[in-house]
């Protein structure tokens, strides 16, 4: 990693022991993890703790609203977003023909 970032001139920077606070963003992503998952299970296997694992980000990932996206899932928003982008093309590229929207 410290070879890519050098050839990509990409500055690493590390979080100091003992100093989560500077990243609390994961540390809140990683507490709810523990919390709402991890400890809420008792894994059987590797495979049943990769498919529990797995729904539980694909819900926080795509189904539990973010307050960041205005209080709706980030598959909503996507939804939205696509749409909105789509709209945007489709009136840009009218406006570029000459065409009336």
């Amino acid at each position: 990693m410290a070879i890519w970032a050098h050839e990509n001139n990409v500055a690493l920077r590390f979080i100091e022991p003992g100093k989560p606070n500077q990243n609390a963003y994961v540390e809140s992503f990683n507490g709810r993890l523990r919390d709402e998952c991890l400890n809420e299970h008792w894994f059987t296997s590797m495979a049943h703790a990769r498919q529990v694992i797995a729904e539980w980000r694909r819900d926080y990932n795509e189904d539990r609203p973010k307050n960041d996206l205005g209080g709706v899932p980030p598959a909503v928003y996507a939804a939205r977003l696509g749409s909105h982008a789509t709209a945007i093309l489709v009136c840009s590229n009218a406006t570029e023909n000459g065409l009336d929207t």
